[in-house]
């Protein structure tokens, strides 16, 4: 059986990178492959056809022919998130490989999946083929961080020795941001690390007010997203003693806290009451990554996923 997967993606970014980190974690090589639903409706009719056991590519259009696509060519098949759930299954069925997915696939007929990497946030049914796990996956590539490390340097070739960095997102349905919020956290944390470096990077999320209210700090290293595309975080990851988010990025965060040996904090921009976004803080704060140091480490959780995928 060849060593490659078939990844399937929906064309988010956020997406698309956890599919590749599960990729690397079982050491293997893969090709993508875009896909969506073909018509309006007919994800809702997945849930139903699923359900039936009845899971078809008919259901759906894809980025580039897939007539080339042969059984021997793939030993898996991996989706992360809602929209490549069912075609990660109707993929499996018709290669006659196992399905591997990430996020966890509510709606959808769970025990046909061959294997789940599941959110502890969440809040996954316990069954044989899911597995929990603590954060988003990311990929551990180490040369990768060597590489944004010296980039960074040339940008910032100042001491980096003990340095506090920190990475905004935006709002979303569940976090507010606004330059106020931003003005008192920012305040204190200056306060709280007077004589560091200081480094930031904002996001496309981050609102231009909030921009304005962060460029006028007095940072040894600032990248401003809406002028600059640049992307320091693996740097920061690997260099900062301290590393600040904001709650609602649950990328960031996990890559902080599966990477580098930085201390990482959360900004809280959260709003009130219970959500998955404060299920997720809340259980990298029990665990000791958030407010510590400590890394996560998915060894177990990819092993367990190689016995179910037999890969």
């Amino acid at each position: 059986m060849s060593a490659r997967v078939l990844i399937l993606t929906d064309g988010k970014a956020g997406h698309e990178n956890q599919s590749k980190a599960f990729a690397a974690a079982l050491g293997r090589d893969f090709d993508l492959l875009p896909v969506r639903f073909r018509f309006k409706g007919a994800k809702a009719l997945s849930y139903l056809l699923d359900r039936l056991g009845i899971r078809t590519v008919g259901l759906l259009s894809f980025g580039r022919s897939i007539e080339c696509l042969q059984a021997a060519s793939y030993s898996v098949v991996i989706g992360t998130g809602s929209g490549t759930f069912y075609a990660a299954k109707a993929f499996a069925d018709r290669l006659g490989v196992p399905s591997g997915v990430v996020l966890y696939p509510r709606g959808y007929d769970l025990k046909s999946f061959t294997c789940i990497l599941a959110p502890t946030f969440d809040k996954p049914r316990r069954a044989p083929n899911v597995v929990p796990v603590p954060a988003n996956l990311v990929v551990a590539d180490d040369a990768r961080r060597r590489d944004a490390v010296r980039t960074f340097k040339t940008r910032c070739p100042g001491p980096a020795q003990n340095a506090v960095a920190v990475v905004i997102g935006g709002p979303n349905s569940c976090a507010t941001m606004t330059a106020g919020w931003m003005k008192r956290e920012l305040d204190a944390l200056f306060a709280a690390t007077a004589g560091r470096p200081h480094w930031v990077t904002t996001s496309r999320r981050t609102p231009p007010d909030v921009e304005a209210l962060v460029s006028g700090y007095p940072w040894d290293f600032a990248l401003l997203y809406s002028k600059d595309k640049y992307n320091p975080i693996p740097a920061f990851v690997s260099l900062a003693k301290t590393l600040y988010v904001t709650a609602e990025s649950t990328g960031m965060i996990s890559e902080a806290c599966s990477a580098g040996t930085a201390e990482v904090r959360v900004l809280d921009n959260l709003d009130a009451g219970p959500s998955k976004f404060r299920r997720f803080v809340d259980g990298l704060t029990a665990g000791g990554y958030v407010d510590g140091s400590r890394k996560i480490d998915l060894s177990d959780a990819i092993a367990a996923a190689r016995r179910l995928l037999k890969v």
